[in-house]
């Protein structure tokens, strides 16, 4: 009786310790909790290929960074954490696995991987292509007389005006959200240089002032204005949430600050709703209204994961397999970022293919500076629309922040 329970005992040890060989724990802090719902059901797919693994995902949006860097200051980084793309792969590098052998590298589309990039490293991966620019109410637009959405700057401006008239509210902002800033920002940026690369490089070497470059100084901060005046009665106190329900619901016309990740949700409100979709009009040159396309978000694998292997294995199921391909299309609605998967039939990702074959792109100049910068630049603009400072000092401390947090 003994042995039998000898034996017992060693086979229930030796299963116990099967489990916890064979089970892992992956950990995915990620921003865009838009694609909240969208990445659950990628998890719960990958259960039935992995049922030994466990991804517990956390989300959020406004904090991300400060989050992050608490987590990692706290050796507490994440298997999967994100960030932006461009000159941000450079920040985390010494916490992000290079995967330039692996078949998700293998999978990206040229355009996505170009901006994952550390020299021959691949140190991130996208959850999806982009096209940023302003979203409008096609049907309010024909009620109010509006033919075509204007392309210049004065001509933004009476627009604006004349929906105001027309008794719509003609911006919803989000100006609650300090990121909403970056990616209206962008498109004033590129039109402010021939080579808004080396602009960027100027600016964060102390050598450049916004007050020298009149599409910054004074039309980008009218743009601010223009949408104080004839947005939200709180702007500080529209978020994201509150964009897709005024623009679904109709009572604004114009989307500030988003692109093709609130179409689905404000569809799911108002399924008869026709979205425009365009470049932001910036200065008196119609050919800089143009939409600026890339992948603006990377996501990396924690070089010194416990779980290194099996978080490899989940990425590279993720972008090659016919689930995981089809995924971005299918759940999440986004332009895919791998190579041979079809692209939603949205009307932001239709409109934004046909500007882009008709007009070129702008430079996804957002990648340019690091989420410190953009935090921080968002929160001077916050400031300033509180009237806490005035643009001057705004412009002073965005610069300050430029040369502090990019060297």
């Amino acid at each position: 009786m003994k042995k039998i329970n000898v034996l017992l005992l060693v086979c229930i040890f030796a299963a116990m310790l099967f489990s916890a060989v064979s089970a892992a724990d992956i950990y995915m802090f990620i921003p865009s909790p838009e694609y909240a719902d969208a990445i659950n059901t990628l998890i719960e797919e990958y259960k039935t290929v992995a049922p030994d693994v466990t991804i517990n995902y956390e989300t959020t949006q406004s904090d991300y960074p400060t989050l992050l860097k608490a987590k990692i200051n706290a050796g507490s980084t994440p298997d999967i954490f994100g960030s932006t793309s461009g000159k941000e792969i450079a920040v985390y590098l010494d916490y992000s696995y290079n995967f330039a052998d692996q078949p998700a590298a293998d999978a990206m589309t040229d355009a996505v991987k170009g901006v994952m990039m550390s020299g021959d490293e691949v140190h991130g991966f996208a959850i999806k292509g982009n096209y940023f620019g302003m979203l409008y109410n096609k049907d309010i637009f024909e009620e109010v007389g509006i033919a075509e959405f204007p392309k210049t700057f004065e001509g933004l401006k009476e627009t604006a005006e004349k929906l105001n008239k027309a008794g719509y509210q003609a911006f919803t902002s989000g100006f609650g959200e300090w990121w909403v800033f970056k990616h209206a920002w962008q498109t004033f940026f590129d039109a402010a240089s021939d080579d808004p690369a080396a602009l960027a490089d100027a600016f964060i070497k102390g050598e450049a002032h916004i007050a020298d470059y009149p599409v910054l100084y004074n039309n980008f901060f009218d743009f601010i204005d223009l949408v104080v005046k004839y947005g939200d009665a709180k702007p500080l106190e529209s978020f994201l949430s509150t964009e897709v329900a005024d623009f679904a619901i109709g009572k604004a016309a114009m989307v500030v600050g988003q692109g093709a990740w609130v179409e689905a949700d404000m569809l799911e409100i108002n399924p008869d709703l026709h979205l425009g979709f365009v470049g932001y009009p910036v200065d008196d040159n119609p050919d800089h209204a143009r939409v600026i396309g890339g992948s603006d978000q990377a996501l990396r694998i924690n070089k010194d994961s416990a779980v290194l292997q099996e978080t490899l294995d989940f990425v590279n199921w993720w972008y090659t397999s016919d689930y995981g391909k089809a995924w971005f299309n299918n759940v999440a609605g986004v332009i895919p970022p791998v190579k041979g998967a079809e692209a939603p039939d949205m009307e932001v990702i239709k409109q934004g293919d046909a500007l882009a074959e008709s007009d070129g792109v702008a430079a996804l100049s957002i990648t340019y500076f690091t989420d410190a910068s953009h935090q921080a630049f968002g929160e001077t603009l916050q400031a300033y629309i509180a009237g806490t400072i005035d643009k001057d000092t705004a412009c002073k401390q965005i610069e300050e922040t430029w040369v502090k947090l990019e060297n």
